[in-house]
């Protein structure tokens, strides 16, 4: 009997052992799930790499972004953007030498970084709004100025760049044959010849006594256009139609094509902002009609801050036949959303932005920063989404780092020389507010290049002063 009570005695002990262990895996599993569930925010965005990715936005109502304008990504409930859409180019903010203190819709979402990837999903990091920041493009003036301009980050699928087929130059139609030309992907100039950009952005509104110098400066580094920032007045000092006929025969002393931008209504998602740019290029048309082998024509600087296309093809749709209603021929360049870095929206849209041109010779431009510069695989799906489409575009402004985090500046470069696609660095000097980091020059005359940045624009194996071809009106 005792041997049978202790055998009984051991078999319950094992028993309640084993029901024990079971229990604790149980509770073990239940306070697991807990924790992950109330420690976990719960914002799947897809990657890069085309695969769906847990990210939590780190600071993303406080991130700030530097470039040469205002840089914002917005990300608000009002503007929300649909994940699996953004996947083709999801990029962060930039910010220029501007000042942005005084744009209405600066917002810079911090980019999201991604945590675990599962099988499936398309990569998009959709950056937070802050409505207090600046756009990706967003540098103060060191002499008082403002300024901005901005982009926001959209990931796209990776999707290597298709391999440029051979394009036979269209036909110039009768308006636009006296000058630039759009054909599928490549812009043509007056001659007939490619013309593939290599040029840099100068803050002509914001340092008007420096346009002599810095011009002639940046000839000598062998860029073959400049871009320059002027204003309607609706935020700077207004430029006037001799002021802008001065910047451009100067340019053309200098043999660079002029690309002339507006730069007030930064990262605005304002309708009625946008055709004030426009009454303002009607009203001086004079200085753009008979330069059309001249000057090309940047409409606005990163006009619409938010990540969506709807706002942006209702804008531009109804801004271009205007101008061709008034005479304006020259090639127009249009630049992406979400501070020029939300490059789906010229996948999105920039179809039918090109088919609302008269003329069909309008072009498209991606500011490249943290969000949309910041690795080669972004970068490529960025650019290739909108060639694949049939269009042309360049990428309008790029620094070597951002507020909104490094930018592969080299890959950009390179990859441009590789697909003929034109780049324009962001920007000579004048950058404020932390992000004089931008800076290609450290003097006007520049007598000395910026070690990260400058030296590599210009002097690198990918950069101007090896790649630029002047354009053949000047031959």
């Amino acid at each position: 009997m005792k041997r049978f009570f202790a055998l009984l005695l051991s078999t319950a002990l094992l028993m309640g052992g084993c029901a024990a262990a079971d229990n604790s895996a149980v509770v073990s599993e239940d306070v697991t799930s807990g924790v992950v569930s109330e420690n976990i925010q719960d914002s799947s965005v897809p990657s890069d790499d085309g695969e769906s990715t847990s990210t939590a936005f780190v600071n993303s109502d406080n991130a700030s972004v530097g470039s040469g304008v205002e840089t914002s990504v917005p990300q608000s409930s009002d503007n929300s953007v649909d994940r699996e859409d953004m996947s083709e180019s999801v990029v962060l903010p930039e910010s220029k030498p501007e000042n942005t203190a005084n744009s209405n819709s600066s917002q810079a979402p911090a980019e999201s970084t991604a945590a675990t990837e599962s099988d499936g999903a398309s990569d998009s990091s959709v950056p937070p709004k802050n409505d207090s920041m600046p756009s990706a493009s967003t540098k103060i003036p060191e002499e008082g100025t403002t300024s901005s301009a901005a982009a926001t980050p959209a990931s796209v699928p990776d999707t290597a760049a298709p391999e440029a087929a051979e394009e036979v130059p269209a036909e110039k139609t009768n308006d636009s044959a006296e000058g630039f030309y759009v054909s599928g992907t490549k812009l043509y100039d007056a001659n007939g010849s490619e013309f593939v950009m290599r040029g840099i952005n100068h803050p002509h509104n914001w340092f008007k006594n420096q346009d002599e110098t810095a011009l002639a400066a940046i000839a000598k580094t062998g860029a073959n256009c400049v871009r320059i920032v002027c204003s309607d007045g609706q935020q700077y000092t207004k430029d006037s139609a001799d002021t802008l006929s001065q910047l451009v025969e100067r340019c053309k002393a200098l043999e660079m094509i002029a690309i002339l931008e507006v730069h007030d209504i930064t990262g605005k998602d304002d309708l009625s902002a946008l055709e004030r740019t426009v009454d303002y290029w009607i009203e001086v048309k004079d200085a753009l009609i008979g330069n059309e082998a001249y000057v090309i024509l940047n409409i606005a600087n990163e006009w619409v801050g938010t990540w969506e296309s709807d706002t942006w093809t209702k804008g531009y749709t109804a801004a271009i036949p205007r101008l061709r209603e008034a005479g304006i021929k020259n090639t127009i360049i249009v630049d992406a959303a979400g501070w020029g870095q939300y490059a789906k929206s010229i996948s999105d849209g920039g179809e039918e932005v090109f088919e609302s041109d008269p003329l069909k010779n309008t072009m498209f431009s991606i500011h490249m920063y943290g969000s949309a510069g910041k690795n080669d695989r972004v970068i490529k799906q960025n650019l290739a989404r909108v060639t694949e489409k049939g269009l042309c575009v360049i990428v309008g402004e790029f620094g070597h780092t951002h507020s909104d985090g490094d930018v592969d500046e080299m890959f950009i470069m390179k990859y441009c020389g590789e697909n003929d696609i034109g780049y324009l660095g962001w920007s000579w000097k004048g950058n404020g507010g932390g992000v004089e980091y931008l800076d290609i020059a450290l003097e006007w005359d520049g007598s000395a290049l910026s070690e990260d940045w400058g030296k590599n624009l210009i002097e690198g194996d990918t950069g101007i002063r090896k790649t630029s071809e002047k354009c053949s009106v000047f031959k």
